[in-house]
């Protein structure tokens, strides 16, 4: 893809050489973590507590075990050697080396980053990439932050650094960070500081580098080292990566010290040298002369400019990170990082349309900058920490957090959803960030899918490791959707289809389908018990502990999710089958799957507590007892949409192709009379004049009676897209009484007040951007089934008649509204601030949160979680595709391009 003609643009050319010839353009990147403390890697407590055990403070003191952390941070691909910046403001206690933020019991909402830090820029190959920090010039408000936070209850706002009043006046810089590359291992770093105050400011910028610890107690490799040249440069040198040079101001200090801890600080013992890891803030803080090394040599040094600046000046810092000896590293600076720039402009002009607003294709490349730098080093090698606490692998102790999870190896690149609240992989949310970085990425968002699945991360038993805190927690099964999604993209695209990748995929995936067979359908009777599934605290109890009631959760959810896994299974099975008929077997049983999970969805057995509610018309939970009664838990959720989720048209010409699938699945459903009535309920399945089969667990009429409910104001449609939880609960909370207790669930449209599984987040009413697309996804292969001939209320009651493509429009322009600015210059996702929508040095500047307050849009939760929210990319181009003429003139036709015509959307 080109911006003219068939001629790729400058950052596209370096993909291909990445990709295609192994040029390592993607070596080095924004690979450190904004935060490394607090982590369960770095726990090594008896009790578990990651948050105690180390903590904020002792970070600047003590070095890490598994990785590291910085601001606006850069590091190879196997995080040896890291820059990142510091700062002082002549003010602070210590020097702000990296994010502060409050731990989950500091906060009245759990974990929240309490920085403003914006992702402004980055190509692919992180030939361009930008950062900007705002650093206020008052002393930090470190102990105002816990303190008033932690008086403030769930029902209270959280208090934020723009609260405290430090950025009154402008008394703050904006500390730009800047990097081009002129080649795979040569990095120009330039640093450019604005003071908008109104008054001159001091300011201290140590660009600092250093080593990641491998040596002594983690891990024993030889020692490196960082040592000032003759004529100023700082070389570093590794056994593995080899010499680099760091090129910097001739006229600035140079700081040496260890990236040791300090022993004497942290656990009172003895330090075998003096220099240790936080010897450069004791000097530059505390001026401690003796903190750092005179001998100019060690494993962390800083480059020290003391800065003043004017008000409404700015002051600039270039360095140079190249694996070569330059004579002259500056003759070509400004040349490379206007070209870079240059080139960034190019290619984010190819990813968005020509009609996109200046606003929306700030969005969109905001959003995807925030994906591009979320890629961090993930390193944790789950043998050697179970033995670091004394656990024998071959013996798993439940005391021990993932003592059964002991083949894992984890050394790779990974996308993060947050590189501060969540600085470790998850597996849904994985799934959702490869739709948004195929926009940009082709081949790291493949290999992002590939990696879950490997040996080293899946387990001997099918499951896909969850995430950090419980791999052995299960989120949804998103994958293989995901995977058929970059398939087909990639088809399109290049005309090629990887079947490797494909068939790769599928025989793990098809492991993992049977560790959810065996594992999660308590009676064998094709209903689903997933439990957790990411939704920390939708439902009426904690869907990962034991219920209070006793029995077990038949989950319209967890159900759900299986019938999308068949269908997205089935699909790439008849894909694999036209180069080989094997995989007809295959297809042919999913299907039956995918069946017998639909007769279990709209099952009403002797007990009357079918998943199904047809007084409502919406699918709930059903709490079985283990006196063998049932009773169905009429939460109106998020819950009970993802039936409608699990949508999809599969085929393709399969009865012309595969005339013996078609025929084995008539003579299955004729030979089953409970499939036969479950099938026929649901009307016209297919094929349709394009040879698709509809799969869905629901005919016309259910259909038309969900979408009134999810299209409803007073229920779930928010100003700002779908609810995970209906309106209606707000004046009619549900309540379940258990041995006296009661157990309600209330709309909450912002913070959860339950504590249920952290309650860091919610679910009880927010708006949150992955499930919305699944829902967008299932509206347009609805509409490419039934064509545009099948119309609804949108909003319902309304009179407004819209086909179901209409209607996946509107909730996709409902959800990027949430981040564009109204006339009065107003985003929704930055709430009440005013700061954010007046002040010119804010106004332009984004921030991607977890999930959105339902009625009005706010941000909520994680601030920089560019990961899945990463999918308003998707929102706000995705229907640039195609015009409403068009797209009713093609009738059937869907967005996701393949072949010689429009396919549905996976």
């Amino acid at each position: 893809m080109g911006t003219s003609g068939d001629t790729p643009d400058a950052e596209r050319r370096r993909l291909a050489e990445a990709d295609d010839s192994g040029v390592p353009w993607r070596r080095w990147g924004p690979y450190l973590s904004e935060r490394q403390w607090g982590t369960v890697r770095e726990d090594y407590s008896h009790t578990g507590d990651a948050w105690s055990y180390f903590t904020h403070d002792q970070a600047r003191s003590r070095a890490y075990r598994w990785g590291e952390d910085g601001i606006a941070g850069v590091s190879d691909d196997r995080q040896r050697l890291c820059f990142a910046l510091a700062l002082w403001n002549g003010r602070d206690p210590i020097l702000k080396e990296r994010m502060f933020g409050l731990t989950n019991s500091e906060g009245n909402h759990g974990e929240d980053v309490k920085e403003y830090y914006f992702y402004l820029d980055s190509t692919p190959t992180h030939s361009y990439m930008k950062y900007l920090y705002k650093y206020p010039q008052s002393e930090f408000p470190y102990e105002d932050l816990k303190a008033t936070n932690q008086a403030r209850g769930r029902g209270d706002f959280e208090y934020e650094l723009l609260d405290t009043g430090i950025f009154d006046e402008d008394r703050y810089f904006d500390v730009f960070v800047e990097y081009a590359k002129a080649g795979p291992d040569d990095l120009l770093i330039e640093i450019t500081a604005h003071n908008r105050g109104p008054d001159e400011a001091p300011l201290h910028l140590l660009p600092t580098l250093w080593f990641r610890h491998t040596w002594s107690w983690a891990g024993g490799t030889a020692v490196p080292s960082i040592h000032q040249e003759p004529g100023g440069p700082l070389r570093a040198d590794h056994e593995e990566l080899g010499p680099r040079w760091l090129y910097c101001d001739a006229d600035a200090e140079t700081l040496f010290t260890e990236n040791d801890t300090n022993n004497e600080k942290i656990f009172g013992s003895s330090n075998s040298s003096p220099f240790v890891k936080d010897g450069i803030d004791r000097y530059v803080v505390g001026g401690e002369t003796g903190a750092v090394n005179p001998e100019r040599t060690g494993t962390k040094a800083a480059v020290h400019h003391v800065l003043t600046i004017p008000a409404g000046r700015s002051a600039t810092v270039r360095l140079r990170l190249t694996a070569t000896e330059l004579s002259d590293w500056t003759g070509d600076f400004d040349t490379v990082m206007t070209q870079r720039r240059a080139e960034a402009d190019e290619f984010y002009d190819g990813i968005t349309s020509a009609d996109s607003s200046e606003d929306e294709r700030r969005l969109v490349r905001q959003a995807l900058a925030g994906m591009l730098w979320s890629k961090q080093y993930y390193y944790l090698d789950v043998e050697r920490w179970l033995s670091e606490h004394g656990v024998d692998p071959l013996a798993s102790d439940p005391r021990v957090r993932n003592s059964n999870w002991y083949h894992m190896v984890n050394d790779e690149i990974m996308s993060m959803p947050d590189t501060w609240e969540y600085p470790w992989f998850a597996a849904w949310d994985l799934a959702f960030h490869t739709v948004a970085l195929s926009m940009v990425d082709l081949t790291f968002a493949k290999g992002q899918l590939d990696l879950l699945l490997r040996r080293l991360y899946l387990h001997p038993n099918g499951q896909i490791p969850a995430y950090e805190w419980n791999f052995g927690d299960v989120n949804p099964p998103v994958h293989a959707w995901a995977t058929l999604f970059l398939y087909e993209l990639e088809k399109h695209r290049t005309g090629r289809a990887d079947r490797a990748f494909l068939e790769n995929a599928f025989q793990k995936l098809m492991k993992n389908f049977s560790w959810w067979l065996n594992r999660k359908d308590t009676d064998g009777n094709n209903v689903f018990q997933g439990g957790f599934l990411g939704l920390d605290n939708i439902g009426v109890f904690d869907r990962s502990a034991p219920l209070p009631t006793g029995g077990h959760l038949d989950q319209a959810d967890g159900t759900a999710w299986m019938a999308l896994y068949c269908q997205n299974l089935l699909e790439i099975a008849i894909e694999l089958a036209v180069d080989n008929p094997v995989y007809i077997e295959q297809a042919q049983s999913l299907f039956e799957h995918f069946a017998w999970i639909a007769v279990a969805m709209n099952r009403i057995g002797a007990d009357n507590a079918s998943l199904w509610d047809e007084e409502d018309g919406f699918f709930y939970d059903v709490l079985r007892l283990p006196d063998g009664t049932a009773t169905r838990l009429k939460v109106r959720s998020l819950v009970g949409l993802i039936p409608l989720a699990a949508s999809s048209l599969v085929g393709g010409w399969a009865d012309q192709r595969f005339p013996e699938l078609v025929a084995g699945a008539r003579e299955f459903i004729e030979r089953h009379p409970a499939v036969e009535a479950t099938i026929s309920s649901h009307q016209a399945l297919g094929p349709n004049a394009d040879g698709r089969y509809l799969f869905a667990l629901f005919g016309e009429d259910r259909l038309r009676r969900i979408l009134s409910r999810m299209l409803d104001e007073g229920e779930f449609l928010g100003p700002h897209g779908i609810r995970s939880l209906s309106r209606h609960h707000a004046e009619h909370p549900y309540t379940f009484e258990v041995h006296g207790e009661s157990y309600g669930v209330g709309y909450l449209p912002a913070e959860s007040d339950s504590g249920m599984f952290g309650g860091n987040s919610n679910w009880r009413g927010p708006v949150w951007f992955p499930v919305n697309l699944l829902l967008i996804r299932a509206l347009l292969n609805l509409h490419a089934f039934h064509g545009a001939e099948f119309t609804v209320e949108c909003p319902t009651g309304s009179g407004r008649r819209l086909t179901l493509y209409e209607v996946a429009r509107e909730i996709a322009d409902r959800l990027t509204a949430t981040f564009l600015s109204d006339a009065d210059g107003h985003r929704p996702v930055h709430g009440a601030q005013a700061k954010f929508a007046k002040d010119p040095h804010w106004k332009d500047l984004i921030l991607f949160y977890e999930y959105f307050h339902g009625d009005n849009g706010a941000g909520l939760g994680a601030s920089h979680q560019t990961g899945w929210t990463g999918l308003s990319a998707v929102t706000a181009t995705l229907f640039h595709t195609l015009g409403d003429e068009e797209w009713s003139a093609r009738g059937r036709e869907s967005l996701r391009p393949t072949g010689d015509r429009e396919e549905p959307l996976s």
